[in-house]
């Protein structure tokens, strides 16, 4: 199983968000972009999905930007995972002819292993992924962005 590049920056995005709480001024859509080489259409799409499910407040104008709405401490890898990735079966057995369709224990094996992945995902919040050196690493990117740098432009 791969996670789509949707989920990937969606990650990122609040994972970023999680540690400019404190900041004067809201991230933009640009700085993220710049931080994680991120087209800006696609990023546009994925801040938009997420704020639609309630965890990014988009304000717009001047003074605009992005601030996380969600409680980091509340909001698990897993429920931004379900949301991103949705929870479709990992095969579709409705979608293909199969001679094993009546009495099939793969569909059962691989149904019991998504609810492990996201009950096991469910464990870690977007704080606990914003502690440490992760989290440090954040603030430092934060603080070269306002210092005219990018993580992909520091020596």
């Amino acid at each position: 199983m791969r996670l789509t590049r949707f989920s990937d920056i969606g990650l990122r995005v609040l994972i970023y968000l999680e540690r400019a709480g404190e900041r004067p001024h809201p991230v933009t859509v640009a700085e993220i972009g710049a931080q994680f080489d991120i087209p800006l259409n696609h990023l546009v799409k994925v801040v938009g999905h997420l704020a639609r499910a309630g965890w990014v407040r988009a304000m717009r104008g001047r003074n605009g930007g992005l601030r996380l709405a969600a409680d980091p401490h509340v909001l698990t890898v897993g429920q931004v995972l379900r949301e991103l990735e949705g929870e479709d079966e990992l095969v579709d057995c409705a979608g293909t002819k199969c001679a094993l369709s009546l009495d099939c224990q793969l569909r059962g094996a691989l149904q019991a292993g998504m609810r492990a992945f996201y009950q096991e995902l469910d464990r870690y919040t977007l704080a606990r992924m914003t502690e440490g050196g992760t989290g440090e690493q954040i603030v430092r990117m934060h603080q070269m962005f306002w210092s005219g740098t990018t993580a992909g432009t520091a020596a």
